[in-house]
């Protein structure tokens, strides 16, 4: 893990104060952000497993270079990949209970959306590694789409650019190149890492890499307009994105014209703050409940 300086004055200062601190937990690595009173401490990455099982022990390792107790974290709201039920939830949380005096999970794609629309109703497409729709609307009803990981989902994803482009890569006789990043240590990041490669090639005209491309979108616009009709959400619908992918801004230009095409008449929205962001803003508001 890359140590990150923290100025003098906020060490001080979150000596002093009891901490709220918010965690974005994503595919291969885990956001952190906190709130000393009215001051937040600039965002920290560190890298992380993908079994949620060892994330507390990740955790521990920010909070002892930190010399942070459970008496000096007030609140602590976790927002995680990889979970939607609340058994789920409850599950993670209790093993985390350790690290703060209230703890709370939550899913990653709630965070990013409240952080991208606050308290406004609407959808949110999230691609990064994985993918994710999900929305709510005024009576503060969920809804998703998708989000069922790389075996069985994550249409539209960087994984899934990825594992499009080495089937095309299988089909013009380059195995060997595929079967190393299929076994790799990691081969969900591997292959996900791919997905720079394959947008950079469809901006340039790539025709096969462009089919890959606008096929993501397709999947991305559809389940948005099924997340959209779920909860009755009235047209034009506030949306906005989340995700290294959808950051893309050629990406996210063709995904907005993909969702208008698929019918769902969208009133798009720069993202807020960040969702690590959104979370440590949780943490300080139950903190203060």
């Amino acid at each position: 893990m890359d140590k990150v300086a923290i100025p003098s004055t906020v060490r001080h200062d979150a000596r002093r104060k009891p901490v709220c601190v918010g965690a974005d937990v994503g595919g291969t690595w885990v956001r952190i952000a906190v709130w000393t009173g009215t001051r937040r401490v600039p965002t920290v990455v560190v890298p992380a497993d993908r079994d949620l099982k060892k994330l507390a022990s990740v955790l521990h390792l920010v909070w002892r270079r930190r010399r942070w107790s459970r008496r000096r974290v007030a609140s602590l709201v976790v927002a995680s990949r990889g979970l939607w039920t609340v058994r789920e939830r409850q599950a993670l949380a209790r093993r985390l209970r350790a690290l703060a005096g209230r703890v709370r999970v939550i899913s990653d794609a709630q965070a990013a959306l409240l952080g991208a629309l606050g308290q406004r109703p609407g959808v949110l497409l999230l691609s990064g590694t994985g993918s994710i729709i999900v929305g709510w609307d005024a009576r503060s009803r969920w809804a998703r789409a998708g989000g069922l990981g790389p075996l069985v989902g994550d249409e539209g994803s960087g994984f899934w650019l990825g594992r499009e482009w080495l089937r095309e890569a299988v089909r013009d006789g380059r195995l060997l190149s595929t079967l190393r990043a299929v076994h790799a240590p990691d081969p969900v990041k591997t292959i996900a890492a791919l997905a720079p490669r394959v947008l950079a090639r469809a901006r340039r005209g790539d025709r096969r890499a462009r089919r890959i491309v606008a096929e993501g979108q397709r999947h991305l616009a559809a389940r948005a307009l099924e997340v959209a009709r779920t909860l009755k959400l009235p047209q034009p619908v506030d949306a906005s994105w989340a995700g290294s992918v959808l950051d893309d801004p050629w990406f996210r230009a063709g995904t907005m014209r993909a969702v208008a095409r698929a019918g769902l008449r969208a009133r798009w929205h720069r993202p807020a703050e960040e969702p690590v962001v959104a979370a440590a803003r949780l943490a300080a508001t139950r903190a203060r409940a």
